[in-house]
């Protein structure tokens, strides 16, 4: 197993402070998926009032949660899974609660591999979930 602080596993990081989603952070996000044009009259004919359900991915984890796993140079994301709730709409404030729910090793072809999935929730300022995010990162030995 790689050497971390095991204590963290099943501790909440909740974030400071809130998010707060703008109709610019939408459009740039948009913009950078390929899922609309950039305005060269610079009038915006889209409607970024309700974000891509894609755009829950942009949250970082609360407090530096990457920060706490192991500083190591072999770290791989291994996959994210989202689970898209309810629409993030400009205005929203978006506050992201995020735990390491699981760390568990297994043997590839290449050796030993151990996986850590960390679980976050995205929730607006009613209290109410708009999405449910698994991160999985890979640490070699």
């Amino acid at each position: 197993m790689i050497d971390f602080d095991q204590s963290l596993i099943g501790r909440e990081f909740a974030a400071a402070s809130p998010v707060e989603v703008t109709t610019e952070m939408i459009a740039n996000f948009c913009y950078a998926i390929g899922a609309a044009a950039p305005s060269t009259t610079g009038n915006v004919t889209q409607d970024f009032t309700v974000a891509p359900p894609a755009f829950a991915g942009i949250f970082r984890l609360a407090d530096l949660t990457f920060e706490k796993l192991p500083n190591s140079s072999r770290r791989l994301a291994a996959g994210m899974d989202v689970d898209f709730v309810k629409p993030i709409r400009a205005g929203d404030r978006i506050t992201m609660a995020s735990r390491i729910t699981e760390v568990y090793e297994k043997t590839g072809r290449s050796g030993a591999m151990v996986f850590m999935v960390i679980g976050s929730t995205l929730t607006n300022q009613d209290g109410e979930v708009v999405a449910r995010i698994g991160h999985r990162f890979m640490h070699r030995r």
